[in-house]
């Protein structure tokens, strides 16, 4: 009678952990184990067969290579260590969706897992099915497997189209259109298609369509791909949304809106030669901009626990990857690093950080940032308000944020007010959500934390790396100088210049902008203080704070006053009412409460690109 034992034990003989040896039993790794009340039960020889496996495999061959930036499946199954996303493939054909839409950050597996399912699922004249083979889907059974190689696919990449023009932009999705109308060459003898479908894909080969019929190009090649198989088609789009955000950032985000719809309206919406199609991208573009009319759509977002193990790492992938490489000491520094994001109710680590830290020896840095411009968050930190500063300075401090969610944004409304700021930088990986998000009339809540050091470090290095970018890193530098040294003509200076090469001439309308633009300014400072806005002390609310982590620095309190540009007059005036206000309402109270007895105020006025800096430095009694 074969013997069977629990996970505990089987942990014990393969020396793994016990969540190791369940995800294992998930993945039909041992053969013969069954789960009776939500326990597993293996059978001895089927736990012997796998430790004479490993010890094969890790003991007597070298290991994969992590693959870091390669997106073939194909090369990354058969020459790479590959966390097994296969499964992906079951959930869609169970699912019956027409058009899923995956949004998740960058860099997050979308492009790899899209040319996994391009892979399953084409037609091909190899026999493809090798590479499943010895994979979780092929395990679910025939039918499943009777799905590998049987649709035609069309398989698009907008992640490249990055330009700084609609024509250029334009040009260059013509290009993808063209190259892959060729890849299907079979057509072009095809004996089912009539002598219009020939002409047309003729022409689309040589380039030679008007922009009327490139609209129509994903419509036409499901209709040819559909009369020459006679097999419906498999639509696939990686990063649909990169020519969209592109088109925001440099004006040509009507254009390049108008222009998708009708390309994606024609291939997904009421094509009776559809299969089923999948899109990935960053955001999800409402419908009322891009997906019009396209009502057979599923949008699975980070929020959603459906799908959410497919696009990440799973903390059970990381266990198995990190023991794989002889590095399980080093869990404890990758959770730190590159852990802490949540997809529905799962906890996911960073794939790219994690491939790349144990591809570059086990160093941990910041691997994420580096992977792609950050333009669309220098735009929001252009928009930066007090309030939003004061909240994103708390992020970097630890804390959390409540933040209405809205998981339709578009780009223009990017920088509308804190919720759209922090949707979108959830969204886009920068935050992740801390507990479940809850409905209510008003919307989805939910709080809101960076997810890992990693992320911590982006907050100072790259969020807050516009202002080096912009004024170059003198003006931050002198922003620091002048107020390690309390030198306000130096502070005075630097505020200038970079208001002129910041901000047009009617930025400066209101107090407000000005209190953001300098808590921006001196957020670099936060190694050194704790930075806070807005908030009460002694009778009142002071404007901004920064409060010393080293005892030999003094504390800093700061009252702005704002005039019309053409008051530049009475800035001085201004400034000295700043710093009556301070003294008057006793902001300085509560450092005082805290022990700091050097403490040195600024009152700061601005008109227009103009500003005056008047400092008064005085200890205070703390009695």
């Amino acid at each position: 009678m074969e013997k069977y034992i629990g996970t505990k034990e089987a942990a014990a003989l393969l020396n793994l952990s016990m969540r190791r040896v369940v995800g294992l039993c998930q993945a039909g790794e041992f053969q013969g184990a069954v789960q009776k009340n939500k326990r597993w039960q293996i059978p001895v020889e089927s736990v012997r067969d796998l430790a004479s496996k490993r010890n094969t495999v890790l003991d007597k061959q070298e290991l994969r290579p992590c693959a870091v930036g390669n997106t073939s499946y194909v090369d990354v199954s058969s020459d790479c260590y590959y966390v097994d996303k296969t499964l992906l493939v079951k959930e869609l054909i169970d699912d019956r969706s027409m058009v899923t839409l995956f949004t998740r950050p960058r860099r997050f597996g979308k492009t790899l897992a899209i040319n996994m399912l391009k892979t399953y699922f084409e037609i091909s004249d190899r026999d493809t099915s090798v590479y499943f083979q010895d994979k979780a889907i092929w395990q679910c059974g025939k039918r499943y497997q009777e799905q590998q190689g049987r649709y035609p696919v069309i398989f698009l990449t907008f992640k490249d189209i990055k330009y700084d023009t609609w024509e250029d932009c334009q040009e260059a999705i013509r290009i993808i259109l063209c190259d892959e109308y060729r890849r299907h060459t079979e057509l072009a003898s095809s004996t089912y298609l009539d002598d219009v479908d020939k002409e047309y894909y003729r022409r689309m080969s040589q380039g030679a369509l008007s922009n009327v019929e490139y609209s129509r190009a994903l419509l036409n090649l499901t209709h040819m791909l559909r009369r020459h198989y006679h097999e419906r088609v498999v639509i696939l789009i990686d990063e649909y949304d990169t020519p969209i955000q592109q088109g925001y950032l440099k004006g040509y985000y009507d254009e390049v809106i108008s222009f998708m719809r009708i390309l994606f309206s024609g291939g997904l919406k009421d094509n009776e030669d559809l299969a089923f199609g999948v899109l990935t991208g960053i955001l999800r573009i409402s419908k009322e901009n891009l997906f019009s009319g396209l009502n057979n759509l599923v949008v699975n977002t980070v929020l959603d626990d459906k799908y959410s193990t497919y696009f990440g790492f799973t903390e059970d992938e990381v266990l198995a990857m990190a023991e794989y490489y002889g590095r399980s000491d080093r869990i404890t520094e990758i959770r730190e690093w590159y852990d802490g994001y949540r997809f529905g109710d799962t906890e996911i680590f960073n794939p790219w950080s994690v491939s790349s830290y144990f591809y570059n020896d086990c160093m941990p840095k910041n691997f994420w940032v580096n992977t792609s411009d950050n333009r669309i968050l220098q735009e929001i930190m252009h928009q930066l308000t007090p309030e939003v500063a004061d909240e994103l300075l708390g992020l970097m401090q630890g804390k959390h944020i409540s933040s209405q969610i809205d998981p339709e944004m578009i780009y223009p409304k990017i920088s509308d007010g804190s919720d759209a700021i922090f949707s979108f930088l959830l969204l886009a990986g920068y935050l992740t959500i801390d507990t479940q998000p809850q409905e209510s009339e008003l919307g989805t809540y939910a709080e809101l934390r960076l997810p890992n050091k990693e992320i911590q470090r982006v907050y100072t290095s790259e969020i807050l790396s516009w202002l080096r970018d912009t004024t170059g890193a003198n003006t931050v530098a002198s922003v620091q100088k002048a107020l390690y040294t309390n030198d306000p003509k130096r502070l005075e200076m630097a505020l200038r210049t970079f208001m002129m090469n910041c901000i047009s001439s009617f930025d400066g309308a209101a107090e407000g902008f000005y209190h953001g633009m300098t808590l921006g300014l001196t957020a670099s400072l936060s190694s050194y203080y704790k930075v806070s806005s807005n908030r009460e002390s002694g009778e009142g609310r002071y404007d901004l704070q920064l409060e010393p982590l080293i005892k030999t620095f003094p504390g800093i309190i700061m009252e702005f006053k704002a005039a019309s540009a053409s008051e530049k007059e009475k800035l001085p005036n201004l400034a000295d009412e700043a710093l009556q206000q301070i003294e008057d309402r006793a902001y300085k109270t509560e450092m005082k409460e805290r022990g700091i007895s050097n403490i040195v105020s600024y009152g700061i006025a601005f008109a227009g690109k103009e500003v005056c800096v008047k400092i008064e430095k005085r200890n205070v009694s703390n009695g």
